[in-house]
């Protein structure tokens, strides 16, 4: 008997804990029977909330489903303007399910077919509203629209699918890389271009301003030259009346003046050397210990 009882313990134990299912906070789960998604009085799926549960043992398998609101963040995707331009644009999607049993028999359950397939609808929806602005329209305001419209157009074909789109947002527009190079060397000729104007212009300036200079300074000397001339043949001209007066009144005394004059020049260098007869009139006053009275 104690065999038995152990053996019916055990089975009831392992039935228990079959019929048991516990499910997490921020998850919900469904119960699926021979391949069916179990269904009240209603025909409506039965939604288990987070709690303890039970089901029918090992025939029932439980699915639980994440019910909080996911963030679908892939690499940014190519999309054409009505322009024919090439825009890369990175964008994220908010969504979580709200048909938990529709988003089971659509994806299987598998969050990674989800969002592929969540992704196309809604990269579809970006590309049709692409395609309907140019460059200039979407870079400027009507970015806002824009998210809203591709929004509407998600949420509208994502119902299939059991979830809800919460929200669509672009992250950055950016052309693509051959295009931005082509774009960067351009502006750097057209800026190289302007920096070899203004350089040139500079350099016509300067040679303006430099012989402008030249022109001034050339006629500042000529100026003092003129002027210095002018007041050296005064001077020259009023020495000449000063010995003339000189002469005048006193040759003898005037005539000792040009004599030592001419002393002081002939004498200023020690390297001077004179080949002349004492007695020469040269000496005359050197020769005479008093001059003439």
């Amino acid at each position: 008997m104690k065999p038995l009882l152990g053996i019916a313990v055990a089975l009831l134990l392992v039935l228990g804990y079959n019929s048991l299912f516990v499910v997490a906070e921020g998850t919900r789960a469904i119960v699926i029977t021979f391949g069916k998604v179990k269904m009240d009085n209603s025909e409506v799926p039965v939604v288990y909330d987070p709690g303890l549960h039970t089901k029918i043992p090992f025939f029932a398998r439980v699915q639980r489903l994440d019910a909080r609101i996911q963030t679908l963040d892939e690499r940014a995707d190519r999309f054409v303007t009505s322009e024919k331009e090439d825009l890369i644009v990175d964008s994220y999607v908010k969504w979580r399910i709200t048909d938990f049993s529709r988003y089971y028999l659509s994806t299987g359950g598998n969050i990674l077919q989800a969002e592929t397939l969540l992704k196309q609808k809604v990269t579809n929806g970006l590309r049709s509203e692409f395609g309907t602005r140019t460059i200039q329209q979407i870079v400027s305001g009507e970015r806002s629209e824009l998210m809203d419209d591709a929004l509407t157009q998600a949420a509208d074909s994502s119902d299939e699918l059991g979830v809800e789109i919460i929200d669509v947002r672009v992250k950055q527009i950016n052309l693509p890389v051959e295009i931005s190079n082509s774009i960067f060397d351009r502006m750097r000729a057209e800026r190289a271009a302007a920096a070899r104007e203004y350089r040139s212009k500079g350099q016509e300036q300067g040679e303006i301003i430099r012989a402008n200079i030249d022109a001034k300074v050339t006629i500042m000397l000529a100026d003092a030259e003129r002027n210095a001339r002018q007041l050296r043949g005064e001077g020259d001209a009023l020495a000449a009346e000063i010995y003339a007066n000189t002469y005048n009144k006193s040759p003898e005394f005037y005539s000792f003046l040009r004599s030592m004059d001419a002393y002081r020049q002939s004498f200023n260098s020690k390297a001077d050397i004179l080949v002349i007869e004492p007695d020469s009139d040269f000496f005359k006053y050197m020769n005479q210990s008093s001059g003439n009275r």
